[in-house]
């Protein structure tokens, strides 16, 4: 009974292979959407500088979200706990400081679009 079931599975995996109506090692073709030519020749680093360059905020925040949250748990760790109080408070004050640019960067970017 076990070589049935396997058998049956099988056939349902090859059929199933059969009939993907695209090929996943081509870009998708969406109507109505061209993908620039340098997105897809870019890698992460060029990636990760152009995003930068064009909303330098967020990498800001974000180190400061890490850095006030490291030093806050290291604080409690040494029995700091009015200083870790206050590092905890500084990073969702830093969270939210990356919220906001990444808010500001997502409407600047719509509103370039638009003209």
């Amino acid at each position: 009974m076990a070589a049935t079931s396997s058998s049956v599975k099988e056939d349902s995996l090859s059929k199933g292979a059969a009939s993907v109506p695209f090929d996943l090692s081509k870009t998708p073709n969406i109507e109505g959407f061209t993908p620039h030519r340098r997105t897809l020749d870019e890698g992460f680093k060029e990636k990760f500088l152009r995003k930068t360059k064009e909303n330098p905020f967020v990498p800001v925040g974000c180190l400061a979200t890490a850095a006030a949250l490291t030093y806050g748990l290291i604080a409690f760790k040494k029995g700091k706990t009015r200083q870790s109080q206050l590092l905890m408070r500084t990073r969702i004050a830093a969270q939210g400081f990356t919220v906001v640019a990444i808010l500001v960067g997502v409407a600047t970017a719509a509103f370039k679009s638009r003209q």
